[in-house]
């Protein structure tokens, strides 16, 4: 009887570590948080923004609810292109408060409009997704 009982507890602690391993892992994909700064991927928030040649997904470094930076993630656009919206476009929202960039105008790269309005819509669903998630 004491080897049947040990058994099933044996049972029970293992299926209880499982749980705790999977709940322990099972963060959120788009929204992580590493020395006081959340960064928001848009792989996923913005999977069917496109630009000129696809996807434009971005990291967005939150700190204090103030825009660190914005930096590009690899994408299809054309490089000569789009390397004008990483030198003109996304700094533009360094230290604007997520409210503010929530909402900004921000003017699209002369050349480049489809990627800048991609980028600028990544932007946005990303402070807003910021908002409605941190904790």
């Amino acid at each position: 009887m004491k080897k049947w009982l040990y058994g099933i507890l044996c049972v029970v602690m293992v299926a209880v570590a499982a749980l705790v391993l999977i709940c322990a892992t099972s963060g959120d994909d788009v929204m992580t948080k590493k020395n006081g700064v959340y960064i928001v991927n848009t792989t996923k928030l913005g999977a069917d923004v496109q630009g000129y040649n696809g996807p434009t997904p971005l990291n967005i470094y939150i700190k204090g609810d103030k825009i660190e930076k914005i930096e590009a993630l690899p994408n299809d656009e054309t490089p000569r292109f789009f390397e004008m919206v990483k030198t003109g476009l996304l700094k533009k929202w360094n230290g604007m408060t997520v409210k503010q960039a929530a909402s900004a105008n921000v003017d699209a790269v002369t050349g480049a409009t489809y990627s800048s309005n991609a980028v600028k819509e990544n932007v946005r669903l990303g402070v807003n997704y910021y908002q409605k998630h941190k904790k």
